[in-house]
């Protein structure tokens, strides 16, 4: 494994230390950092974290780590042609009714070859990608 993408859901359990999957995906984390696994995400689910993590205590983590990983060059913004093909793929019901969010991820993913997330979320199963706790 080269690369990654991390989804929202992971992210999410990263900071929040009272999410169910907090410990899994702290393992998860850790696993990818020491073996230096490059880190990818959209722009969306970046907002989507920020959305969640408004009234949250880890509000600035988020934002350090749009910036940091925005200046690694790892935010990934998806094209015209992934936002239409997202929202046909939701009309359709697709990877077990995943959200648009996940929909555009999935797209972005197969795009760049990354077949491994960081996250515990069934939609990218369906999807065909290895989740990673």
């Amino acid at each position: 494994m080269k690369s990654a993408f991390a989804d929202t859901v992971g992210l999410l359990a990263l900071w929040d230390r009272s999410d169910q999957w907090h410990e899994g995906a702290e393992r998860a984390f850790s696993t990818l950092t020491g073996a230096k696994i490059a880190l990818f995400t959209t722009s969306f689910v970046l907002l989507e974290c920020a959305n969640a993590a408004a009234r949250r205590p880890y509000r600035l983590a988020v934002d350090q780590l749009r910036s940091a990983m925005e200046q690694g060059g790892f935010v990934l913004h998806p094209t015209n042609e992934d936002w239409h093909r997202a929202w046909e793929a939701y009309a359709r019901g697709e990877a077990d009714g995943a959200g648009v969010v996940d929909q555009t991820s999935f797209l972005v993913m197969r795009r760049l070859g990354i077949a491994h997330a960081f996250t515990n979320d069934n939609h990218f199963r369906a999807a065909g990608f290895e989740v990673l706790f």
